[in-house]
């Protein structure tokens, strides 16, 4: 039955994490027509992204206690029903103002998402007592490509913003819905009696939380500006566009798939050094180049070599001995997702000064940071 079980809510678990990638995927590749159609210029749009970081920040730590308090499950249901109701909104804006507005609402559903099921997920690796969070990271991944591909042929197809989103909300709820029902009971990570709601400091979780920050900030320049870069600096069409992070997607997927192999063989911290290598070479190299195809294999350097950052060191959280692992794992999720949300309105205002090729060396920085700090994952997971 206990078998049965954590099958059953592990299931679970990889459908919520595809559904959000596919979700947040379908809003990326629709970027370029918001701000078309707003006519916002690239410092504005970065403004308007900055509200989805807000709203996520606001909700993250207060989801981080429910979570200890209550359990993952009733904070995934809340949530993951609650995604795709916001995800429209930005569709319905009219001007700075109200898109800023609606991308707020959206990044409190969706970042407290990212804390409930990654939660969630640390409950069923438990179950299973061997590593599997990379590959539900990698349904993340996966529902980014094909709502990319699924975002980009609609795009290419004319059909407008409000009718793409609604629709994608409407698929995105019903799975849900089913999938939610499967999670593993409140009693799975509950925090006992006594234990604190939110995780205090401590040197390794500064660690987790600085590589959580900075390779997040990249997974979210990926996502919020490879279609504008290819679209508006290199002028491709919206179709190519859309390319842009389905390459990225794509080889994150590949990466995320065979991450939990490749850890329990070569270490943890062997295979984060050399992703965040790979990462700011390849990003590095082919933006010096300033040609559409030289992007693609660039985007495709980051997406494998980000894939199993973010899983490694939420992995090394759940086994942190100073604090709970709920706690701690909102602690980290919440540094890396900070990175992830604040990144791209950053990039954007650099954007401004250095234009949108020059900001995307940031990504490049903070990529040989964390080779630098890979030491932090640790190999506990080898």
């Amino acid at each position: 039955m206990r078998g049965t079980r954590a099958g059953a809510a592990r299931f679970a678990v990889l459908s919520i994490f595809f559904l959000t990638g596919f979700g947040f995927a379908n809003w990326v590749v629709r970027i370029p027509a918001v701000q078309g159609n707003l006519d916002l210029s690239e410092g504005l749009l970065g403004l308007a992204l900055l509200g989805l970081a807000v709203g996520s920040l606001a909700a993250m730590p207060t989801i981080g206690g429910f979570v200890s308090r209550f359990g993952s499950r009733p904070v995934v249901w809340t949530t993951a029903i609650a995604f795709p109701v916001v995800l429209p909104l930005p569709s319905f804006a009219g001007g700075l103002a109200g898109l800023f507005i609606a991308l707020f609402v959206m990044g409190m559903m969706h970042g407290g998402l990212d804390v409930a099921m990654n939660a969630q997920a640390v409950a069923v690796e438990k179950e299973y007592r061997r590593p599997i969070m990379s590959t539900f990271h990698a349904l993340f991944s996966l529902g980014g490509l094909v709502g990319a591909v699924v975002g980009g042929v609609v795009a290419e197809l004319g059909v407008g913003v409000m009718t793409h989103l609604l629709g994608a909300a409407a698929v995105i709820a019903v799975g849900m819905f089913l999938a939610c029902r499967m999670l593993l009971p409140a009693s799975a990570d509950v925090s006992e009696s006594g234990a604190p709601a939110f995780a205090r400091p401590t040197k390794a979780l500064l660690g987790l939380g600085i590589i959580s920050f900075c390779v997040l900030v990249g997974e979210g320049a990926m996502a919020d500006w490879t279609a504008v870069y290819l679209s508006g600096t290199l002028d491709t069409g919206a179709g190519f566009a859309a390319a842009g992070f389905a390459v990225f997607s794509l080889m994150m997927t590949i990466g995320r798939f065979t991450g939990d192999r490749l850890i329990a063989r070569f270490g943890a911290k062997r295979l984060v050094r050399t992703g965040a290598t790979v990462a700011a070479v390849g990003l590095g190299t082919s933006l010096a180049f300033g040609n559409e195809y030289a992007a693609l294999v660039g985007f495709g350097c980051a997406g494998i070599g980000f894939s199993i950052i973010f899983p490694a060191a939420l992995s090394a959280a759940g086994r942190s001995k100073d604090s709970a692992p709920g706690p701690a794992l909102a602690a980290v999720a919440t540094a890396g997702y900070f990175g992830f949300l604040v990144g791209p309105p950053s990039i954007g205002f650099a954007a401004e000064l250095l234009g949108l090729g020059g900001a995307l060396y940031i990504v490049v920085a903070l990529s040989a940071l964390v080779a630098v700090l890979a030491k932090a994952v640790g190999d506990g997971a080898k």
